[in-house]
């Protein structure tokens, strides 16, 4: 198809309006209330399905990322007491990871960047001695609000 400067270009939906403004050979249909209410609840039973299952998993990923956390400060309080021969001492020993202690003179540190929050952004709980492991430390997350399982390193969480 050619076109030349004196061709049209035309509209389509000109033909098919009508003087008064209406369509002429076109039926407009929109949803009834019956079809919107079906959709309706089609999404309501999805969600009810769908929703429980996402927000178990949720909690689970906090879990699994407060268990990470607490991997990785036992691998930083280890090298702190390979280097210097004891553990921090104290509920603030977790700083001594980040900053050097007036009493560590072969602190190699820092042995982490910053202490993170829980991942329901509480304070991770330090304690040296333990009460649960009396030769070292206690470390722990009091999990989610309402859950009375602390989250720590003396045990192992059912997945």
């Amino acid at each position: 198809m050619k076109l030349t400067l004196n061709s049209k270009i035309q509209n389509p939906k000109s033909e098919i309006r009508t003087p008064k403004g209406g369509t002429s050979g076109l039926r407009q249909r929109g949803f009834t209330l019956v079809e919107m209410l079906l959709v309706l609840v089609i999404l309501a039973t999805l969600a009810a399905i769908v929703y429980p299952k996402v927000m178990g998993r949720s909690e689970q990923a906090r879990q699994t990322a407060a268990q990470t956390q607490i991997a990785n400060f036992k691998t930083a309080l280890d090298a702190f007491e390979v280097d210097n021969g004891y553990y921090p001492k104290g509920k603030s020993g977790l700083q001594d990871l980040v900053q050097q202690p007036r009493d560590a003179t072969s602190w190699h540190g820092p042995y982490l960047d910053s202490i993170p929050k829980d991942p329901w952004q509480n304070d991770y709980i330090y304690e040296c001695p333990g009460k649960h492991n009396p030769s070292s430390y206690d470390i722990y997350s009091i999990g989610s609000p309402g859950a009375n399982t602390p989250i720590g390193n003396w045990q192992t969480q059912k997945r």
